[in-house]
C-alpha cells in the first residue's frame, strides 16, 4: 500500500482515480456480507466492518468540509477530530452499514465534483490543522485522501476476515 508521501509523488489525476474507485471496491468488499458479520469486531480495541464504513462516511463530510473552507478563506485553522470517539458517540456499531454506505458513495460523489471543478491555483491553497498535522493544501489533502482510502479498505477485507 503506497504512502502519503508515495501518492503525493503521483499525478493529481492517478490520485482522483485512485478516490474515485473507492466507492466500487467498499460496495464489493460488502457484498453479500450479512448483518451479524459486518456488527462482529475482529478483536475488542478494532472496528467491526460497519464502524469502518461509517468512519469513512463521516470523514468524507470532513473532508469536503474543509477543503470548501480553504477555498473560501485564507488559511482556515482546523480542530483536530477523533475518530475513535465519533465511532462511540455517533454510535457506529447502531447503523445500518448499507445506509453509511450509500451516505458515504453520495459524499465522495461531491467530493469528486468539488475537486474535479477547482481552478488550477486552488490546489496550492491551505488550512492550518491546529495539532501536528500544521499546515495543508487541497492536493496534500487529496493525496491523504488516496492514502485514507487505501488504509480503510484493507482494515475493512480484514475485519470481514476476522483479522484485526
Amino acid at each position: 500500500m503506497p504512502s502519503i508521501d508515495e501518492y503525493a509523488r503521483r499525478p493529481r489525476e492517478e490520485r482522483l482515480a485512485r478516490i474515485g474507485r473507492t466507492p466500487d471496491e467498499l460496495t464489493d468488499v460488502v457484498q453479500g456480507a450479512d448483518a451479524a458479520l459486518l456488527v462482529r469486531r475482529p478483536a475488542p480495541k478494532s472496528w467491526a466492518p460497519t464502524e469502518v464504513i461509517c468512519h469513512l462516511r463521516d470523514n468524507e463530510e470532513w473532508f469536503l468540509e474543509r477543503m470548501r473552507f480553504i477555498v473560501a478563506m485564507d488559511l482556515p485553522r482546523f480542530v483536530a477530530t477523533n475518530p475513535d470517539r465519533w465511532a462511540d458517540e455517533r454510535q457506529y456499531l447502531t447503523n445500518d452499514a448499507a445506509v453509511a454506505l450509500a451516505a458515504f458513495v453520495r459524499r465522495r460523489r461531491e467530493t469528486l465534483e468539488f475537486l474535479r471543478q477547482l481552478e488550477p491555483d486552488a490546489w496550492a491553497r491551505a488550512g492550518v490543522h491546529v495539532d501536528s498535522r500544521g499546515r495543508r493544501t487541497i492536493n496534500e489533502f487529496l493525496s491523504v485522501m488516496a492514502w485514507h482510502d487505501d488504509n480503510h479498505l484493507d482494515q475493512l477485507r480484514r475485519a470481514l476476515d476476522g483479522r484485526p
